[in-house]
């Protein structure tokens, strides 16, 4: 619907924004390995091996032990660990730059707002949330389960609750250049979310994964945010 390209909004509280730059130079690293088949000649290899599969998930719960008996499973690991391997794999280039760009544009603030550590792991806890929210909606779902998006999504609603009057330039459409107020744009983004899921559209979009975060990133921010960090800032 629209790609971020920057905003006007200066980091206060820290001096580089450190944890948001590391995510997205891992992310980097290990699409760069698993693409190149550096690190394994097939990449649905490493699909079976760490991405999330509801149906592999469900039977074992959050708390199970069991490792996938999946044939396929290169390195078996407990599946409820998953869902955090998951968001750290990309499908391509496209699904890598688009979720990065939003990071870049949006995680500095965020990480400012709360701090390194507590950022890391609200990174993490949205990605969580939009995994468990697509395992819960699709428990059957064969289909292995990658990508950022569910934390991206905690991100972007965490600026929303806190900056959403600050001015986002995008590309509206991938194509028109144009400044916005973030909680429009913000807004917007989300109910794109929410249109897919009610026409049930039958791509590969893990809607209920963005959705799932960006509830998550709602909640989260409001408890982990600095002290005296404003909600709604509107100044």
């Amino acid at each position: 619907m629209f790609v971020p390209l920057k905003d006007s909004n200066p980091i206060e509280h820290i001096k580089f924004q450190f944890v948001t730059i590391s995510i997205i130079v891992a992310n980097i690293i290990i699409f760069i390995m698993f693409q190149s088949g550096f690190v394994y000649p097939v990449k649905e290899v490493v699909w079976a091996s760490y991405a999330l599969v509801p149906s592999e998930l469900v039977p074992e719960g959050l708390f199970g032990q069991a490792i996938s008996g999946e044939t396929f499973d290169h390195i078996p690991i407990p599946e409820k660990w998953t869902l955090i391997t998951y968001m750290f794999l990309h499908g391509s280039i496209l699904h890598l730059g688009g979720n990065m760009l939003f990071l870049w544009v949006f995680g500095d603030n965020i990480e400012d707002a709360m701090g390194h550590f507590k950022f890391f792991i609200f990174y993490l806890l949205c990605g969580i949330a939009g995994g468990y929210l697509h395992t819960v909606m699709a428990p059957n779902s064969g289909s292995p389960l990658i990508g950022a998006s569910g934390a991206i999504a905690g991100v972007i609603a965490a600026y929303l609750v806190l900056h959403p009057k600050v001015q986002v330039w995008v590309l509206l459409l991938g194509r028109i250049p144009l400044p916005v107020n973030a909680g429009i744009a913000i807004l917007a983004w989300f109910g794109f979310q929410i249109f897919h899921v009610v026409v049930m559209t039958d791509d590969n979009t893990a809607w209920y994964a963005h959705i799932g975060g960006f509830i998550a990133g709602l909640v989260l921010v409001v408890l982990m945010r600095r002290k005296g960090v404003p909600l709604l800032d509107w100044s």
